[in-house]
């Protein structure tokens, strides 16, 4: 492993941990070179997914640009980037077990907008204004009204 601060290929692991329960593995390195300390996660490589965008357009499925999106719905809340990357993985995790290779925008959205009702219902709110494309008071009410009712 390169260290990024010097680019010496000499470095050593400090300390292995588990991360997001067990779904992958958090290292500590120090380069041997300058000294630095830095972190390294590791995780199983999956089978990549594709997205089909409305216009049928298709992409690799992008987790960093999801985890963007739920950093935006979850700001000011409290809840860890760790409590995201796991909800994240579950996710991903969903979607590998349908054994589809590839899934909709709006199958995802709909998925993501069911979990996160469960794990946080102002992110859900959140989410849902932008996925849903809110233009008006009477959309957020309804949703809110929704989440109550059950």
């Amino acid at each position: 492993m390169k260290c990024p601060f010097c680019d010496s290929e000499n470095t050593r692991v400090a300390d292995s941990r588990s991360y997001s329960e067990g779904y992958s593995i958090k290292r500590r390195r120090e380069c041997n070179s300058c000294g630095k300390r830095f972190t390294t996660y590791e995780k199983v490589e999956e089978t990549p997914f594709y997205v089909v965008k409305k216009d049928k357009s298709r992409e690799k499925f992008d987790s960093e640009k999801l985890m963007r999106g739920l950093m935006r719905a979850t700001v000011k809340r409290n809840i860890s980037r760790e409590e995201l990357e796991v909800f994240l993985m579950d996710v991903e995790k969903t979607i590998h077990n349908s054994l589809k290779n590839e899934i909709t925008t709006q199958e995802l959205g709909e998925l993501i907008m069911e979990k996160l009702k469960h794990f946080d219902e102002v992110a859900y709110v959140r989410f849902a204004s932008v996925y849903m494309e809110f233009d008006d008071i009477k959309s957020f009410i309804e949703i809110v009204e929704d989440i109550k009712r059950k």
